[in-house]
């Protein structure tokens, strides 16, 4: 049999693509900082406590940054009203402006408002209009500079600069070697972020209060717009398929271009723009973007829970069941649990089916249970790392098995932490 060679390449992510590090609050973003998670909300920034409370949640979910839009008087009034309640309940997480159209007039009209913000988001396609372009882009800019805040400068596909783009396809059509006309239209892309930043440094702004992103809605060409703007340039990079869709097409559709990214060393903070279910948990996008990340092994945010698919021998519900219910267990926790149990992120929890594969997978993790699929004796082994620790029987296994995971992260990550005691007499 031919041997097959495993590419080194693929091994692992490539090297981090070299950035300048930008500080957005008290966040760092790119120079090889952490990958940071974002997002935005989608209340109407003039109602103050709906504002408040989604900003809340998203932060309490891991959003590291989040995005409000100031689209009008009552918006920008808000800002600063929002920020303050948010110190007030401990919630520092960065507050970025989205600003389209008038950014300029609401940012100079409303001081307080460009003070309470950490990042303002500056669309190239729609600051301003010929004439006007210019000198509203330098005057978001100036503001930017005298409060000391960091901007995105961020083209978007469904807003992209018509004048640079007219100019580009112009060209094109009197070129020898004609492109076809979404590679002139990622071109143009990458080209309006350039041009923009670089304007913003004769302003005076310099690479480390400057974060540029690209986005646009398929997945083929947001990879060859980000390739193209990262080899072209070190201003930190924010990822996000714009427009990615409703539930798992906006999922794997982000999952696949940011991920292809991220493996390349592209991409310094990410948001997943998922349009949530009428009424939806808009935190869904931060889960996703952690659980992207993590999989990816770029970071660490939540224990992971392994679990089987299921089949012909696990007709029982028990073991998803059990699954769901640690998971969101986990999840819902996180919040208390950073500061109570340093390093519980790293928790491994297995949550097994049948014999097949339970004890096996089991072992693997730090903490894990075998349920008994069809036909099996009705007793679950648990092991503790790799160790059998011992076997539950009867109604209430899911619950047992609960509490020795709760018991686990106790002694484990707690105040008093040792390594748990490995019982194995209690068959």
């Amino acid at each position: 049999m031919n041997k097959i060679e495993i590419p080194s390449d693929i091994a692992g992510p490539a090297p981090r693509h070299l950035t300048t590090q930008v500080m957005v609050g008290n966040v760092a973003v790119g120079g090889g900082a952490p990958i940071v998670v974002q997002s935005m909300t989608n209340t109407d920034t003039a109602d103050i406590q709906g504002t408040i409370d989604q900003v809340a949640a998203l932060s309490r979910a891991g959003s590291e940054m989040v995005r409000i839009t100031v689209d009008r008087d009552e918006a920008a009034a808000a800002v600063p009203h929002i920020r303050e309640a948010l110190d007030k309940q401990g919630i520092t997480t960065p507050l970025i402006g989205d600003f389209h159209y008038i950014g300029h007039k609401l940012l100079a009209e409303f001081p307080a408002c460009a003070a309470a913000l950490d990042k303002y988001r500056i669309n190239p396609g729609n600051v301003g209009f010929k004439s006007k372009r210019d000198t509203q882009f330098a005057d978001i800019i100036e503001i930017a500079n005298k409060n000391n805040k960091a901007v995105r400068i961020g083209a978007n596909w469904g807003s992209l600069d018509q004048e640079l783009l007219t100019k580009l396809m112009d060209e094109n059509a009197l070129s020898a070697n004609p492109k076809d006309v979404r590679a002139v239209t990622r071109e143009a892309m990458v080209q309006s972020a350039l041009l923009s930043a670089a304007r913003a440094e004769e302003l005076g702004m310099p690479k480390n209060k400057m974060i540029l992103s690209a986005k646009v809605s398929a997945v083929q060409d947001l990879i060859a717009v980000y390739q193209t703007l990262a080899s072209r340039s070190d201003y930190a990079i924010h990822l996000g398929l714009t427009e990615a869709g409703m539930g798992s097409k906006g999922i794997v559709a982000s999952s696949a271009a940011l991920g292809i990214l991220l493996q390349q060393g592209i991409g310094d903070t990410i948001r997943i723009s998922l349009t949530p279910e009428p009424g939806g948990d808009r935190t869904v996008e931060v889960q996703v973007a952690q659980e992207l990340l993590q999989t990816m092994g770029f970071r660490t945010f939540v224990p992971l829970v392994a679990a089987c698919p299921g089949c012909g021998r696990t007709t029982s519900t028990t073991f998803q069941e059990l699954a769901r219910s640690i998971q969101d267990f986990i999840r819902d926790s996180m919040p208390g649990w950073k500061t109570q149990y340093p390093g519980v992120e790293n928790l491994n929890v297995a949550v097994m089916g049948c014999i097949v594969n339970g004890p096996g997978e089991s072992k693997h993790a730090n903490i894990g249970i075998s349920l008994p699929g069809t036909g099996e004796s009705p007793a679950a082994p648990v092991f503790v790392d790799g160790e059998k620790f011992r076997t539950l029987r009867g109604p209430s296994i899911a619950a047992d098995f609960k509490a020795l995971v709760i018991d686990y992260i106790d002694q484990r990550y707690g105040a008093n932490a040792k390594a748990p005691e490995i019982v194995t007499a209690a068959e």
